[in-house]
This record gives structure tokens, C-alpha cells and sequence, in this order.
């Protein structure tokens, strides 16, 4: 491994992360620091970030990302399902901060996938998969599915529809961990279980002041 991490600079803007997660081991760290430098070199060639985010990967997308991890911490072989993962979001950063859980990222557009596995390469994680598919043509079954708002969320049940195991081992019963925004009222008037989570009662910064960890448990039940 090269340990980028050591660079004053970029170790600095990676230190958002130690903050909030203070108990990480070295390799994790460098991990994380090492993911600026990837990010800004493969998006010069695939633009998988817009350069505004780009300048604050750290807090808009890997701190965001880590918020998942917050509400549930998963166990050693666990499987988790990143649907519509981008550029590797939430999946890589939960990846790292879960080196004994299984992680498979999925995206319908083939040059985010790329940029997925290139980061994935860099960082040589061992416990991610990354498919280039539709998450309705997978058939394996999965403890969570995670997700950064890439549907309002009746459209997304419906993607995930019968991929999520029966069988809970975590303190939340399996289901749907989604980051949200804004009034979801609406959205989510149908689903009697739903529980949400306040991002701003767990990270400081002005960003997460309408930032939203959504669980939805497998066993949903809409309005009569």
C-alpha cells in the first residue's frame, strides 16, 4: 500500500471523518485519505462527481455516506446492497468503515461501475462487488439495501421488491437504509414502520441540517 494518508494536506481534509469515527485502524484511515486522491484523478477522466462536491468529497459524500452507519453497525458477514451507487456511494466508504461485512454496488450506467472499480482496486478492498446491472435482474437476497436518494421511495420498493433476507441478525430487523433530504412527508405517508433519523443529531457541520437516514423494515405495511 502506498500511504498517501501521511500527506499533511489531504490527511487534514480526511480529518472530518476521524472526528466522528475516532476508533478506526490505520489501514482504515489511509483507506479513507487515499479515497481524495482517487476520486479527483478518475474524475478528470469519468466525471462521477460534480467539481463543486468534488472539493468537499469528504463531507458530501464519504461523511454522508458514513451516516448509515450511525443508525446500525454491520456484522461480520453481512451482506449489503448499494442500488444505484454512482460514483461508490454509500457503498465504498461503508465498505471500509465494514471490513468484514460483503458489499455489492450496483449501477445501471457502465462508467460509474468503472469508476467504482478502479476506487475499489486502489483501495484493495476485498469485500466489494461491483455490477453493472439493474437491480431487478439480481437474484441474490440481501440483510440491507442502501441507497442515496435515487427514487422517491414507493418507486424504490418496488426495485427491491423480494431482495432482502428473511432472516434478521442485526439489532434492525432487515430492510431499506436510504439518505434523504428535505419533507418526506409525503413520500413516505404510506409505511406505518417507517423510522427517521436526523443526521444533524449525530454530525455538527450546516450540511446535515436536513440530511435524513430513512429505514424502512422488510415487513413495511401501508395505510389501510
Amino acid at each position: 500500500m502506498y500511504y498517501f494518508w501521511q500527506n499533511t494536506k489531504v490527511h487534514m481534509q480526511a480529518e472530518i471523518i476521524f472526528k466522528y469515527f475516532p476508533n478506526l485502524s490505520e489501514i482504515q484511515k489511509e483507506q479513507f485519505t487515499r479515497l481524495e486522491f482517487l476520486y479527483k484523478d478518475w474524475n478528470k477522466k469519468i466525471n462521477v462527481v460534480s467539481r463543486k462536491d468534488i472539493d468537499e468529497l469528504y463531507l458530501r459524500h464519504v461523511l454522508h455516506s458514513l451516516g448509515i452507519a450511525k443508525i446500525q453497525s454491520f456484522k461480520k458477514g453481512a451482506t449489503i446492497l448499494d442500488v444505484g451507487t454512482g460514483g461508490g456511494f454509500p457503498g465504498i466508504p461503508l465498505a471500509i468503515l465494514f471490513p468484514e461485512s460483503r458489499f455489492t454496488l450496483v449501477d445501471a450506467i457502465g462508467k460509474k461501475i468503472k469508476v467504482v472499480e478502479e476506487v475499489v482496486n486502489g483501495l484493495e478492498l476485498e469485500n466489494v462487488s461491483a455490477l453493472h446491472s439493474r437491480v431487478e435482474d439480481l437474484d441474490e437476497e440481501f440483510d440491507f439495501i442502501v441507497s442515496r436518494a435515487v427514487a422517491a421511495m414507493p418507486t424504490f420498493v418496488r426495485w427491491v421488491q423480494g431482495r432482502i433476507k428473511k432472516k434478521s441478525v442485526h439489532e434492525l430487523k432487515n430492510g431499506i437504509l436510504y439518505l434523504k433530504g428535505g419533507d418526506l412527508s409525503e413520500e413516505l405517508k404510506d409505511y406505518r414502520n417507517v423510522q427517521i433519523f436526523e443526521m444533524s443529531e449525530f454530525f455538527g457541520e450546516d450540511f446535515f441540517k436536513t440530511k435524513k437516514v430513512v429505514y424502512l423494515p422488510m415487513k413495511y405495511k401501508g395505510r389501510s
